[in-house]
């Protein structure tokens, strides 16, 4: 019986449900009211949707401060995902991630991440002034990806920075790659600093069998979950997770310093919805899934010429389990690169995945994916190989170049530059990001020292097709770099 559970329940969706039949006259926001002021975005939406783009009411409780069916609905994710606070986010992971990062940090502090961080990350630590300390990840030089933090790399990272407030770890990385977590969280805990976790790409572990361990599995502090990648729920909505170290009513007003306050009860109700389905299906949908990713992983190796990785880059360090869900193809063997098989798969094929970088792909395999649809794709790379290969030879290999921090990311970015050609701006200090999204790992970062090979690389990335965002240059051919190097650090 659904009373017996009340994970069978959806607070916020059953609310709106109700709110509907009552046909309340609307004289409060948003302008359209129910669709009647805006008959093309019915058309589109739908008349449903409309109707339920409503305003925060009594009935239907306010996301700001909670107390009744969001505080359930919260209270409910939190059971579910085995956190001891759960909070709606309707600015996508990327606010979760900032949340996460200014409820711990604070101007001066230092927080101990791996670089290749999501620009999020980097850029809650320009509004907060808090200062990075990098772990840099082992690099897997033929696949061009970073891979895990080293638990003895993060051991003396901490030894190294004793007044390090945390340490923030990906889990897993875009391509399926864990660290440790456990071990990590063991550790910093000893120094006493919080374990926060981008869990952007890792709903489904809390949720299916033989993957890596989850967050809060693992005891860390916070996480950051995006319920719309892997979890199904409507895109920009998210979770942000808290254990018991942390004092949520602290970090609930964190949030509210830069969250709306008229959150779209579509994404939240996606968010309830999901949950529940989840909570229903998701042990057996996640199994699917996985073996969706295994499947395809065996038929585009047995193509030749490609490599879809998997659990065998498990080596108990750098790479201390894989998200088998996560199918990551290496190209550049068939000598395109990862951009380029992104773009044939999309304008020959009508297939569009995930991303492309200089030496992979990535295909999202999640719960709405059929066995019709793998064939397609697996199809199509076979069709690649044998119409568009070339001679790998004159590749460039890089794709993660490890950086040197040479000013903290806020007096970086709010420092005086200049405009200079990127060409000529080697020796100098990076004054914005430069990256290519997806991943959104930036390749500069506000600070960071300006070499040759990066440069050679940006260039090669453009040239490619990558899509380049970060730089206020939108042709990314001039850079801003800082006009006074004096306050580099000592």
């Amino acid at each position: 019986m659904m009373e017996d559970n009340p994970q069978m329940h959806a607070p916020v969706y059953e609310a709106l449900e109700k709110l509907k039949k009552r046909r309340v006259v609307p004289f409060d926001v948003p302008g359209h009211k129910r669709g009647r002021g805006n008959p093309e975005l019915v058309e589109l939406l739908g008349e449903k949707c409309v109707s339920l783009d409503v305003n925060s009411m009594k009935p239907l409780d306010n996301l700001c401060h909670p107390v009744s069916v969001i505080k359930e609905a919260e209270e409910l994710a939190a059971e579910a995902f085995r956190a001891d606070h759960a909070f709606f986010m309707v600015g996508g992971t990327t606010s979760s991630v900032q949340s996460m990062v200014l409820s711990v940090c604070r101007a001066g502090d230092k927080i101990i991440l791996p670089r290749n961080v999501h620009k999020s990350v980097i850029n809650a630590l320009v509004l907060c002034g808090a200062i990075p300390v990098y772990v840099n990840p082992e690099v897997d030089t033929k696949l061009g990806i970073s891979l895990g933090m080293k638990v003895s790399e993060v051991e003396r990272a901490i030894l190294d920075n004793p007044g390090a407030v945390a340490v923030l770890v990906n889990n897993p990385t875009y391509y399926g790659i864990c660290s440790d977590l456990r071990s990590i969280v063991k550790l910093a805990h000893e120094h006493e600093m919080l374990v926060l976790v981008d869990e952007a790409h890792g709903t489904h572990l809390y949720f299916g069998e033989n993957l890596p361990v989850s967050a809060m599995d693992a005891g860390a502090d916070m996480a950051s979950v995006s319920m719309h990648k892997s979890g199904g729920s409507l895109t920009q909505s998210s979770l942000l997770l808290t254990g018991k170290n942390v004092n949520w009513e602290y970090v609930s007003q964190i949030i509210n310093l830069t969250q709306t306050t008229s959150a779209s009860y579509l994404l939240m109700s996606s968010l309830d919805i999901s949950r529940r389905n989840l909570v229903l299906r998701g042990k057996e949908s996640f199994r699917k899934v996985s073996e969706m990713a295994e499947y395809a992983r065996k038929e585009i190796n047995d193509i030749g010429g490609y490599y879809a990785y998997g659990r065998e880059m498990i080596n108990g360090g750098s790479v201390y389990d894989f998200d088998v869900t996560k199918l990551a193809v290496y190209t550049r063997d068939i000598g395109l690169a990862g951009i380029e098989v992104y773009d044939l798969l999309r304008d020959e094929y009508d297939i569009q995945i995930e991303l492309g970088d200089i030496a992979n792909i990535l295909a999202y395999i999640s719960i709405g994916d059929r066995m019709q649809d793998i064939e397609r794709l697996v199809g199509a790379l076979a069709d690649i190989k044998r119409l568009y290969s070339k001679d790998p030879a004159k590749m460039l290999n890089t794709e993660y170049i490890n950086p040197t921090v040479l000013v903290s990311p806020q007096a970086a970015f709010y420092s005086e530059k200049k405009y200079i050609p990127i060409r000529e701006s080697a020796g100098k200090i990076c004054g914005e990001f430069v990256m290519c999204y997806p991943p959104g790992i930036p390749i500069l970062a506000p600070g960071e020292m300006i070499t040759q090979e990066i440069i050679d690389y940006i260039i090669y990335a453009k040239e490619k097709g990558c899509s380049m965002q970060g730089t206020e240059d939108p042709n990314v051919e001039y850079l801003n770099v800082l006009s006074d190097e004096r306050q580099v650090w000592k």
